[in-house]
């Protein structure tokens, strides 16, 4: 093979000299063999490593992956998490978690590297379980009775409407969504009734369900059975009653 087809076959262009440029690769395939021994070298000395990597500009954050947000807005996260252009992936993690815990609309929260540049950080949030009239607009509340910084005009939050904080409430709907969820879904308004206010009605939709405040999960879970059964036999009906034991009362128009 001449010289003339060995330059071509070699890069394909030539320089003004007559000879052919040098390849980018293998002046680039030393640095990422160092870096890929580097590495190996931090992950088998975790104590030292990673005080040594911090300091390399190859390790600067460049991207910040955010998981299981859906009430929390990113862009808060990404505030209390606080970091800047300047901050390295093996900087410790255990403050950025502190930080991002301090939103009340967290659980909890798990940082961890992904290298050579990104955080992913990802986000347990605390579900709001029920809407309560608020001077603004409506305030949200988890199964505990926490206020949530959830914003209804924000975000769509799916959860029932009830007139006040009520922990009983909250409690029962919490274990709703968590045993029976396919009914609380349907739940559209909770209120307690009666002169001792230990009933409540439920909303499903444009039924009503009384009940008893201490009623079980087993109990409303007769519910379905019994509207399925109603809506074969295409019967309307105005309201269910399981005040009384072992039945489901059905009221008509």
């Amino acid at each position: 093979m001449s010289a003339d087809r060995e330059r071509q076959a070699g890069s394909g262009r030539e320089t003004p000299d007559g000879t052919a440029p040098a390849a980018r690769g293998p002046l680039t395939a030393p640095r990422a063999a160092l870096l890929g021994i580097a590495a190996l070298v931090v992950l088998a000395c975790p104590l030292w490593g990673p005080l040594v990597m911090r300091r390399m500009d190859f390790f600067r954050v460049r991207r910040v992956e955010i998981l299981g947000a859906h009430y929390v807005p990113p862009s808060d996260i990404l505030a209390k998490l606080h970091v800047d252009t300047m901050a390295s992936v093996w900087d410790p993690t255990a403050p950025l978690a502190k930080r991002v815990a301090g939103n009340p609309g967290i659980r909890s929260v798990e940082v961890r590297r992904r290298l050579p540049g990104t955080l992913v950080v990802e986000v347990t949030e605390r579900v709001p379980i029920a809407l309560v009239p608020a001077p603004t607009g409506f305030q949200a509340y988890d199964t505990h009775g926490g206020a949530l910084p959830a914003d209804p005009t924000r975000v769509a939050i799916d959860a029932p409407v009830i007139e006040q904080r009520d922990t009983t409430i909250l409690r029962l709907l919490g274990e709703m969504r968590e045993t029976l969820p396919a009914l609380y879904d349907r739940v559209s308004t909770v209120r307690r009734v009666g002169k001792a206010r230990d009933e409540v009605v439920f909303e499903l939709a444009t039924l009503p369900v009384r009940t008893r405040l201490d009623v079980s999960l087993n109990r409303l879970a007769e519910i379905d059975p019994v509207l399925t059964d109603l809506a074969r036999r295409q019967v309307r009906v105005a309201e269910l009653d399981l005040r009384y034991r072992d039945q489901v009362i059905a009221r008509f128009p």
